[in-house]
């Protein structure tokens, strides 16, 4: 996850410290705040700003091996997230159906991918990661929570690894992190069903109190005019559901 240094999509959904903010606020999927061109542009600055090291990013360009998954867990499924997050209203922007197959690439400690699961029971979720000690908490979880639809994936850094085809990918916090986005997102698009959506959180640029630094974020701009690279158009953009975050939906191009 990221421009790939030792270990790039390491945990992806998950690099974030915990912050604050209002609860969550369900969105209907028919009804996704848009974003106008002035507020697209807004998300890529053209400013230079020193980066500020904060959160789990706090060594020089280097990333955490995300081993310890029990330890990560207190952060990475604390409530405080819960407030900024917001993952249920991340979840209903998906308009995901009770068979759907969804992967969450990034999955960490299973976040979103435990929600996703139960949003889905006659589906299945596809729970992504490169760290092993993730991949084996994930399973772990799986099982003690009774979700037989969650399976985890060990992915490499540049092939997410999704076997057969899937309705919905989502990545939250992780796009930045790979190091050949449109060749990487040529392999998610390949395992897209027809229909199929991915939809993508990342940091907003500026002054946040959550996430990596500025100089490690990527605008919306930069990410849609890369995914166009891999055959994906962008079909919304949403700059108002969460506060420091955007969710970008990308749809195969016609």
């Amino acid at each position: 996850m990221h421009t790939l240094h030792p270990r790039p999509l390491i945990c992806l959904l998950t690099l974030v410290l915990v912050g604050c903010a209002s609860a969550p606020k369900k969105p209907t999927p028919h009804t996704q705040p848009q974003a106008t061109g002035h507020e697209a542009k807004k998300e890529c600055p053209h400013h230079k700003k020193k980066a500020q090291m904060t959160g789990h990013y706090k060594h020089g360009g280097g990333h955490h091996h995300f081993k310890g998954a029990e330890q990560w867990a207190k952060h990475f499924d604390s409530k405080e997230r819960d407030a900024w997050q917001k993952p249920d209203a991340v979840i209903a922007a998906m308009a995901l159906t009770p068979a759907m197959r969804v992967a969450d690439i990034g999955a960490g400690t299973g976040y979103f991918a435990v929600r996703i699961a139960r949003a889905v029971p006659r589906g299945e979720v596809l729970a992504v990661d490169i760290e092993p000690d993730m991949i084996r908490y994930l399973g772990e979880r799986a099982k003690k929570e009774g979700l037989k639809n969650l399976k985890p994936v060990l992915a490499g850094a540049d092939d997410p690894k999704i076997q057969g085809k899937v309705q919905r990918v989502v990545i939250v916090n992780t796009a930045h992190h790979i190091a050949d986005r449109a060749a990487y997102f040529g392999k998610v698009k390949a395992a897209l069903d027809q229909g199929g959506q991915i939809h993508i959180v990342e940091f907003k640029m500026g002054d946040i109190p959550v996430g990596p630094p500025e100089a490690m974020r990527i605008c919306a701009n930069k990410l849609d005019g890369e995914l166009r690279g891999s055959g994906l158009a962008r079909v919304r953009l949403d700059v108002q559901t969460l506060p420091h975050q955007y969710i970008a939906v990308y749809e195969a191009a016609p």
